[in-house]
């Protein structure tokens, strides 16, 4: 586990540094315009409507594949996989077929502010991006099957050919068609399913045409998964709300909004992915081994991990929000308006940055215990809470407010979910996570002062990208310093999982 852990980490953040390479080639060259907006909504209509159901797939196609071949053999959980990737592609081309002839009604409902060449053109990107769908569905399917099979690391690495294509698609755009943008949408979206065909196909899967709509484990999948499903529609519910609003707001609202976010959650993708992606089948293995102890004792030392990683980059990203959308994004036609938008919905997505990194996998420990119906009750909980705020916030903050809301409503779902596994598990050690976290929001904002202090002293002296990372540098080994002052004892973990002893951290030591 610690060397996946670490591996994935790793291989997590060159994807990310190629993403980043993506969001900015997109800013280099279309800046925060209607343009990119399109592009970004066009993206995210197919990417929102498979997200849904991919969840579902997810949480449900693990644990039925697992039973499957553990009574019956791979031969029948291989079927079962056809059966269900057969019905995916109907309901595929179900979906391909409303989406193409509705686009318009659901383009307006994705960005109302959208209209006249704006609307028409992204009509136009969203019917080509929406044969993507196909490929998603599979995609979905594919990551579950490697992950059942240990396979972690080609999941984390599928992402590197597909920034790579849609980097390319975005420049040869640029020169020459803006249509290549979209088509460039679906030649990445191929890439990723083409890479995990082929080492699903190395870890023993074979396609075989069949369909049955009558399999008793497709239903039972979709009962275990149908929470999930609702649970995750509620978030891409809030996705819609926050792009709806931005479009109305300001020209390039969409866009800055989508790059302030996408900075704030490559911290989870690099730490807490790479972590929920291994700890959620242990977790698993743990439960259906009655091992209650250790799969709390592994879960309470994961979130204090988690804390140790990401407290410091939320409060980072607060204190150094400009400097960090002016060094990754201010060139080409990304101008000084940008970045202030940008800059500025950064600041307040940070403040949601923690309670979105242990969202998942709280959610993910009430599915191995096969309890979807509470993260899709906290789910429901929290969207509505995020509608009110967003109506309100907007007026106020624009698209800053649309920012702070999610932050707040996400932050919500967590606490909830954490009190919800607290009465179903009993004792968690939330005591000793408070006091670990207290110690650690102390370190993080004391790190985060000087770092900011030193910044302002040096930036008149030496060019930004030294003085930011001189004082990143000196305020993380001031961060290190003070943990180890506090005696804040996941430290020692820390040094175990660099050591490559994790395992034997999580096992025995209590939360």
């Amino acid at each position: 586990m610690k060397k996946t852990v670490i591996i994935l980490m790793f291989v997590t953040i060159i994807s990310k540094i190629l993403g980043f390479a993506r969001d900015i080639t997109l800013s280099y060259f279309y800046g925060a315009s209607s343009i990119s907006d399109i592009y970004l909504i066009s993206l995210t209509i197919p990417g929102i409507i498979f997200s849904i159901v991919g969840k579902g797939i997810s949480v449900g196609y693990i644990p039925m594949y697992t039973r499957i071949e553990n009574k019956n053999g791979t031969e029948k959980a291989s079927l079962y996989t056809n059966n269900l990737i057969n019905l995916l592609l109907v309901i595929s081309t179900i979906i391909f077929l409303i989406g193409f002839f509705f686009t318009e009604t659901i383009v307006k409902l994705f960005a109302s502010g959208f209209e006249g060449e704006t609307l028409a053109l992204t009509i136009q990107f969203t019917k080509i991006s929406l044969a993507s769908v196909y490929f998603t569905a599979l995609i979905y399917v594919y990551l579950a099957f490697l992950q059942i099979k240990g396979a972690f690391i080609i999941p984390a690495i599928m992402g590197l050919p597909a920034n790579i294509i849609t980097i390319g698609a975005i420049f040869l755009s640029s020169y020459s068609n803006l249509y290549v943008l979209s088509i460039g949408i679906l030649v990445s979206t191929f890439s990723q399913l083409l890479l995990l065909f082929i080492f699903s196909y190395k870890n023993q899967y074979r396609y075989k045409f069949m369909l049955d709509y009558k399999d008793e484990n497709i239903r039972k999948m979709a009962v275990l998964a149908l929470p999930a499903i609702v649970g995750t529609s509620v978030a891409q519910v809030n996705l819609l709300i926050d792009r709806t609003l931005a479009s109305q707001i300001t020209n390039g609202g969409i866009t800055a909004l989508d790059y302030a976010n996408t900075l704030s959650v490559v911290i989870i993708g690099v730490f807490v992915l790479s972590i929920s992606t291994v700890l959620y089948p242990n977790i698993s293995k743990l439960i259906a081994e009655d091992k209650i102890d250790h799969m709390k004792s592994m879960f309470s030392n994961a979130i204090n991990i988690i804390n140790i990683l990401v407290v410091p980059a939320a409060i980072g990203c607060m204190f150094f929000a400009r400097p960090i959308v002016e060094l990754l994004y201010g060139r080409g036609q990304f101008d000084a308006h940008a970045i202030d938008m940008t800059s500025y919905a950064l600041f307040f997505y940070s403040i949601g940055i923690i309670g979105l990194s242990h969202r998942e996998n709280l959610s993910n420990a009430f599915y191995a215990l096969q309890d979807t119906k509470t993260p899709m009750i906290n789910a429901g909980l929290a969207m509505s809470l995020n509608i009110i705020l967003n109506l309100i916030l907007s007026r106020i903050l624009g698209i800053g407010g649309i920012a702070l809301a999610t932050s707040i409503s996400t932050t919500f779902c967590s606490l909830l979910l954490l009190v919800s596994l607290r009465k179903k598990l009993g004792n968690l050690g939330l005591k000793k996570l408070s006091i670990s976290f207290i110690k650690i929001i102390i370190a993080a904002i004391v790190m985060g002062g000087i770092s900011k202090y030193i910044y302002d002293l040096l930036i008149t002296k030496t060019g930004p990208i030294v003085t930011f990372c001189l004082s990143v540098m000196i305020g993380g080994l001031i961060y290190i310093a003070i943990l180890f002052l506090l005696k804040v004892r996941e430290m020692d973990m820390i040094v175990l999982l660099l050591k490559g002893k994790l395992k034997k951290s999580f096992v025995k030591k209590t939360a």
